[in-house]
């Protein structure tokens, strides 16, 4: 992969996007690639946090498991995302296990490198810093949805979350989600379990505000899932 490719990207994730191309130069040149295949792992939880990633191709799962093996899904990652989010800035090991979902081809920085190159450039530290208010501003709703709502307020609500990120409007104005959850993946991802998330999303289908493709992809009627919340 040519250094351009990788100022793309980069210049993609939220964390850079306010750097100029100047600015940005010295951070290409710490990056390196390499591909990671299905399944494989590119941490688990507990690892030595030694590179922040970015992904250029492929989709990563992040999660947790807690002391009985059960697994929570924390967030399905896609092309220009970046994980983890507290990796530059936190003296700690890996907060969750990241798994490769589909064939991927990851960028990845050294923390030690970048912590090096920050100390030299106090003016990209503060753009990078109104980033990360950004960031702790998304996990605090994340938090409020947790304790101020029902679970079926709760579903609704990630399924809304979901066809921001992986979303596609479709010929009849509905989105579609492009990555395919399981029902286990959606439960994962707020803490609750199958069996509710599999009433919910029934219930949700009879009013038809949500119904399926041919192809199983989960089409969503998000006007009228807002409506549903309020």
């Amino acid at each position: 992969m040519n250094t351009d490719a990788i100022q793309t990207l980069l210049q993609k994730v939220p964390l850079f996007k306010d750097l100029t191309d100047y600015e940005i130069e010295p951070i290409v040149e710490l990056a390196k690639h390499r591909m990671y295949r299905h399944g494989t792992h590119i941490f688990m939880q507990g690892d030595p946090l030694t590179n922040v990633y970015f992904i250029h191709q492929g989709k990563v799962k992040i999660y947790k498991t807690d002391f009985h093996g059960k697994e929570q899904i924390v967030n399905v990652l896609q092309p220009g995302d970046m994980f983890p989010h507290q990796g530059f800035f936190r003296k700690d090991n890996c907060p969750a296990h990241a798994e490769v979902l589909e064939d991927a081809i990851l960028i990845y920085i050294p923390i030690t490198s970048f912590e090096n190159f920050l100390i030299t450039h106090p003016e990209i530290c503060i753009k990078l810093f109104r980033v990360l208010g950004d960031i702790i501003v998304d996990l605090q709703g994340r938090l409020e949805e947790k304790i101020l709502h029902n679970t079926y307020e709760q579903i609704i609500m990630l399924l809304l979350r979901l066809s921001k990120g992986y979303g596609k409007e479709t010929k009849d104005g509905l989105i579609k989600l492009t990555t395919q959850f399981t029902n286990r993946d959606l439960a994962n991802m707020i803490g609750s379990s199958r069996e509710t998330v599999s009433r919910t999303l029934t219930q949700l289908k009879k009013q038809e505000l949500v119904t399926a493709d041919k192809h199983g992809a989960i089409v969503l009627d998000t006007d009228a899932l807002e409506d549903e919340l309020f």
